[in-house]
């Protein structure tokens, strides 16, 4: 069972999350925050495999806890709730070392997955945030964007097809053991085949792994 820290002002929506975890019958809500601060004292009292923060919240914000979260309980991996106005507090959760991005107003689905992802040492970010951050790290010109995905694209081409699909894989969600189970590999090679695929593309996690598989095309909306 996943143990997961809930952080939200908003109680409603605290019970909402709670209820959608709940549903899939693999997370539990072991603790709930209604603040940032409180956020960080339960993550270091729980030790949580996720923690799963909203972004404004009083007292402190949900990025400045996912950072201090990140520092401190580092079994703990971190994903933030986010909405459409917010693309730049998602770059900045990244560059914080959260590594799931999800949307309150995404597909329940969603939420189970990018749960299950992280508490799994994966990447999982919403298709929807996805082109958020990709939009906000690199500014929103067509020219830009066009340069960015002709540059992931050829930093891909430089993959084997086998590291192109785990690539595929680890841009869509899924924990080194699930990809193992996708292409009939052991879980070692698999680990083997991330690690050759973030040195390759020159990039220091699973995160900025996924991004790169989306700007190349190699993961669908």
């Amino acid at each position: 069972m996943i143990r997961v820290l809930l952080a939200d002002d908003e109680a409603m929506v605290r019970a909402g999350v709670r209820a959608i975890l709940d549903s899939g019958g693999e997370a539990e809500v072991v603790a709930e925050a209604g603040d940032g601060h409180q956020a960080v004292e339960l993550a270091r009292a729980h030790r949580p495999d996720v923690a799963l923060l909203d972004v404004r919240m009083p007292r402190l914000d949900g990025l400045s806890a996912a950072e201090e979260i990140v520092r401190t309980v580092p079994g703990t991996a971190v994903a933030v709730l986010t909405t459409f106005s917010e693309r730049a507090y998602v770059a900045r959760a990244l560059a914080g070392g959260a590594t799931g991005f999800l949307l309150k107003t995404g597909d329940p689905y969603e939420l189970l997955a990018g749960v299950r992802a992280v508490a799994g040492g994966a990447a999982f970010l919403s298709p929807k945030v996805a082109r958020y951050v990709i939009e906000g790290l690199g500014g929103t010109d067509g020219g830009g964007r066009l340069a960015r995905e002709a540059d992931a694209r050829a930093r891909a081409a430089l993959l084997s097809p086998r590291e192109r699909e785990v690539l595929a894989l680890v841009g869509a969600g899924l924990s080194n053991p699930e990809i193992a189970a996708r292409l009939h590999l052991v879980e070692g090679t698999v680990k083997a085949y991330v690690s050759a695929v973030l040195d390759r593309l020159g990039v220091r996690n699973r995160v900025q792994a996924a991004i790169v598989a989306y700007e190349a095309g190699l993961v669908g909306s």
